[in-house]
């Protein structure tokens, strides 16, 4: 397909500027809350003739593709060669309201891409397959799957042959739910009740190795806070989980609805100064090979315009579905408990189904691994994170967080154990621009960023703009570098 002019592709010197330097024969006594180093990009990678709110993108570790949804369009990008070496144009078929496609949804799915879009209000998806394919487009319905308008919330993941999504069913943005919607399992939903007004963030699945049957989803989100006093936040954070073998209830109940579903609040904050950050921003999975040591970090803003970053254990997270009570339930607790994954999942008994439906929620609440404050807090207004395994010089692995603002700035943070050494600072572009997607290639050592008619690419092993001196290059504690007899250069093992 011909790529049309409203948009326009750009290259401009370098690919990116930053990043800095780690060394291992200088530890500091003690860590600013001050950037160190205040960086600029003014690069970008591709521009739009046209800016708009909503930008999706869609990379897989590794790979050299990067996918990139905007209004009626969606781009293949090369990210090697900085091409566009495809392109395909998605018209909506509009009806009445809004004539514009806002793609919403992009997912590697089966064997061809998955692409979802607003389609006038009316969401569609299109199963992209590869050129050498007999056919190379083939429409689905979208709803569901797809918001009806780019304001709406949606949510996406693919795991283990399954596409999972969270999309209002109507227009009007109603019936918002966290739904199995194809693959080789029975499709399920929610019950109505189980979530208010729900903004959906992210989801995961955490595998097991060779216990297949206990794998579970996991969705993050906000809902409205049934706490309606003045001094209540309106809005309050959850995680729920699901068995991924669940394939819904009896005819007698729950029929095609999560048997699985439980919920519990997410806590992040100072408890002892009764200083709690209740809206849950973003998240970034980092998973490890034994699901018990992934980690979860959780970005949050407050009502008083402050921000924080939270880290949860997942084996902690997961003790208190196995083991807490269940909120506004005081009997005893039947056999198989609510939540445990059974192969047959439409014969669990009556009683283990109804705590499921009237009392999903946990008593007990989530906390952090530090729980006394948030690993970071910040009054600037972060959108993103994303972390990145880094093993340096001193071959010992260090955590590097990536947290984007709503100004197009990118702040580079050392995890100093329970401490927070922020290593730079990095503006995108000239002005104020909100970041609203980002995407961590761990294997390029690169930071996908998009942003209103625009993406940036960071390269955050950039090393030798500090060649200055081995002190320059040591005092920045980035990971990622090191002082060699070549000056200040990058580490990747």
């Amino acid at each position: 397909m011909m790529l049309r002019d409203y948009f326009s592709f750009h290259i401009k010197g370098n690919l990116a500027y930053p990043l800095l330097v780690y060394g291992v024969c200088f530890h500091c006594a003690f860590c600013s809350y001050n950037p160190r180093l205040t960086l600029k990009q003014d690069d970008a990678l591709l521009l739009y003739n046209r800016n708009y709110s909503h930008t999706v993108l869609f990379h897989q570790k590794g790979s050299k593709s990067l996918i990139v949804g905007g209004i009626n369009q969606l781009l293949h990008f090369d990210v090697d060669s900085r091409q566009i070496v495809e392109n395909f144009t998605l018209n909506p078929r509009c009806v009445e309201g809004s004539c514009e496609n806002v793609v919403t949804v992009i997912e590697r799915f089966e064997n061809y891409t998955f692409v979802c879009g607003t389609n006038g209000e009316q969401p569609q998806c299109w199963k992209l397959f590869p050129r050498e394919s007999n056919h190379s487009t083939e429409g689905v319905d979208g709803t569901g799957i797809s918001a009806h308008t780019g304001s709406q919330n949606v949510l996406s993941l693919v795991a283990d042959g399954d596409l999972y999504a969270a999309a209002p069913l109507y227009s009007d943005g109603t019936l918002l739910q966290f739904r199995r919607k194809a693959g080789k399992r029975t499709s399920v939903w929610m019950y109505d009740q189980w979530v208010s007004e729900p903004t959906f963030i992210s989801s995961f699945l955490a595998q097991r190795k060779n216990d297949s049957l206990n794998e579970k989803i996991y969705v993050l989100f906000r809902e409205k806070n049934s706490d309606t006093s003045p001094e209540a936040d309106p809005w309050i954070s959850r995680v729920a989980r699901v068995c991924k073998v669940d394939e819904g209830g009896p005819k007698q109940l729950l029929q095609n609805i999560w048997t699985s579903f439980l919920k519990a609040r997410l806590v992040c904050g100072i408890p002892r100064e009764s200083l709690y950050f209740n809206r849950l921003q973003d998240i970034f999975i980092q998973h490890a090979d034994d699901w018990r040591d992934s980690r979860v970090y959780a970005l949050f803003s407050s009502s008083w315009n402050s921000t924080a970053v939270c880290i949860y254990s997942l084996a902690e997270l997961d003790v208190v579905f196995e083991h807490s009570s269940f909120k506004g339930y005081s009997e005893a607790i039947p056999i198989p408990r609510p939540g445990t994954c059974v192969r047959q999942s439409n014969f669990i008994p009556i009683s283990t189904l109804q705590i499921i439906k009237d009392h999903p929620e946990m008593k007990d609440w989530i906390q952090p691994i530090q729980k006394e404050t948030p690993f970071f807090t910040s009054n600037k207004n972060f959108t993103k994170i994303a972390v990145d395994r880094v093993q340096a010089s001193d071959d010992n692995l260090h955590n590097v967080l990536l947290l984007a603002t709503d100004n197009g700035v990118i702040l580079k943070i050392l995890e100093d154990g329970s401490k927070a050494f922020i290593i730079s600072e990095t503006h995108l572009c000239n002005g104020s621009a909100p970041v609203h997607s980002m995407k961590l290639d761990s294997e390029k050592r690169k930071l996908f960023v998009g942003y209103p008619g625009q993406i940036s690419i960071l390269d955050l092993q950039r090393c030798e703009d500090y060649n200055a001196s081995c002190e320059e290059c040591v005092l920045s504690r980035d990971p990622y570098c090191a002082w060699t007899e070549q000056g200040c250069t990058s580490q990747t093992r």
